[in-house]
């Protein structure tokens, strides 16, 4: 019998394409606050809920219904400049708590979306320089903004339920997610680089996020894991240390970049979930992929 993995904010833009890539390997109910429609013609391996995460009970009731193996929890506000920070926070914590709350308690593992904002580079007034390069997932994480701040909060809600409930959570920190012939990040490239220190210049495509998500489902963590998911370099095309000079004046003390190597390290996914990153900037921002259809259209 085919698994079945519940799906959070599966309808936005990169989560129809971690369901698309799920569904077939597991039966995936995709979760969104709205529901596509009741006569639209249906997929194999994709049921729809409409569910609103950030109340408790209708969290607990899907999870009772469905009876998950596992739950993907990748809805939220993504970005603090777009709503009131105190909208940001509460709905990205009470709607994390929620769902890994009531993933931990029906038994099913948990893979979410936490971000490399929470290493608070991004956002910041000010930004600051990296405690060393390449960062890895033991890096400081110091957020000044609501959104970074709402993703450390949810990583040790994750741990909290890892400790009661004894299932895993993989904390998924990914970097600006571009998506097949419609990367903005090179747009940042060609203009102001000022504008891409708050991630150090890396990026991540859209299917590579889809497969580090079924990797780290597949995976036996023993417990509450954070993962770098990024591309292998920086969507610039020049040294990483020559651009992280030219921003602050100097490099961190500890320093080891090579080339145009990403400033965020994905060594531990590489380890713990023999996963790597496959899509490069220099295709993909011209390629010509269709966006997943999740209906039987």
């Amino acid at each position: 019998m085919t698994d079945t993995v519940v799906v959070t904010g599966g309808r936005g833009r990169s989560g129809r394409w971690i369901c698309d890539y799920l569904a077939g390997e597991y039966h995936v109910v995709c979760v969104d606050l709205d529901h596509p429609g009741w006569e639209i013609p249906t997929r194999e391996h994709i049921d729809f809920k409409a569910v609103d995460v950030t109340q408790g009970v209708e969290v607990r009731d899907l999870c009772s219904e469905v009876d998950p193996d596992a739950v993907v929890h990748w809805a939220a506000l993504p970005a603090p400049e777009r709503h009131a920070g105190t909208r940001v926070f509460d709905t990205n914590i009470s709607a994390t708590y929620n769902v890994i709350d009531a993933a931990g308690r029906a038994g099913a593992d948990v893979v979410w979306a936490s971000s490399e904002s929470a290493y608070g580079l991004a956002f910041a007034d000010e930004t600051p320089l990296p405690a060393y390069l390449p960062i890895d997932e033991s890096h400081p994480t110091a957020p000044e903004d609501p959104y970074g701040t709402s993703k450390v909060a949810g990583e040790e809600v994750a741990k909290m339920v890892v400790r009661r409930d004894g299932v895993d959570v993989a904390s998924i920190r990914p970097s600006w997610i571009q998506y097949p012939g419609e990367y903005n990040c090179r747009d940042v490239a060609a203009g102001d680089l000022a504008d891409g220190a708050g991630n150090c210049w890396s990026y991540v495509d859209v299917r590579d996020v889809a497969t580090a998500v079924g990797a780290a489902l597949d995976a036996d963590l023993g417990g509450h894991e954070a993962f770098n998911v990024a591309a292998a370099e920086n969507y610039v095309g020049r040294p990483t240390a020559d651009l992280v000079a030219e921003q602050w004046g100097e490099l961190p003390a500890e320093c080891e970049l090579d080339g145009d190597q990403s400033a965020l390290s994905t060594a531990k996914a590489q380890g713990l979930l023999d996963w790597a990153p496959e899509h490069r900037w220099h295709e993909a921002a011209e390629a010509d992929v269709d966006t997943p259809t999740l209906t039987g259209e």
